[in-house]
């Protein structure tokens, strides 16, 4: 729901101006886990090189055909709005680091642009070859991978309330 000026919520006051808001579940973790990914300088650091590594492949069919040639998955955008993107975003990297890197080498060999070429070194040398940003990239598949098993539980139509309340707790005994 929009809010109370326009959407859905504003329609329902139209019809009963009686009728309650309750805020969707669903769309308040979706909007607390994009915070969460944006809690800290770390996390920041660590998602901007993972939406860098996508720019700079996806900006040209050239570098995404290297790209292709080197993983079996792609890698993927980071949304603001839709915090899934970052587990396939981290996933993507998280099971083909190598691959990415030679990728990356490649890239910073045979690419025409000087910006790309550094931009390409610097990724795979200092980022992906980098002890902290592997760690990083384990830890958070992780930390994403559990809350959205659990959230995409949570969002199934024939979730009992029980239920939920056990996954949940699950889910913070893991952490």
């Amino acid at each position: 729901m929009k809010g109370k000026h326009q959407g859905v919520q504003k329609r329902l006051l139209d019809i009963n101006s009686k009728a309650f808001y309750t805020p969707c579940g669903c769309h308040s973790l979706n909007l607390a886990l994009c915070d969460i990914a944006n809690s800290c300088v770390k996390a920041k650091d660590f998602f901007g090189i993972i939406q860098g590594i996508y720019n700079l492949f996806s900006n040209s069919t050239k570098r995404w055909k290297i790209l292709k040639e080197h993983v079996k998955i792609s890698v993927k955008p980071l949304s603001s709005t839709r915090w899934e993107s970052h587990v396939e975003a981290v996933k993507a990297i998280r099971f083909q680091p190598i691959e990415l890197r030679e990728a990356l080498l490649e890239l910073a060999e045979t690419d025409g642009d000087n910006d790309v070429r550094c931009r390409a070194n610097a990724l795979a040398c200092f980022h992906i070859g980098n002890f902290e940003f592997l760690v990083s990239l384990i830890i958070w598949y992780e930390i994403l991978h559990a809350v959205n098993l659990i959230s995409k539980h949570l969002q199934s139509s024939d979730m009992l309330i029980d239920v939920a309340i056990d996954e949940i707790q699950g889910l913070i005994n893991f952490f």
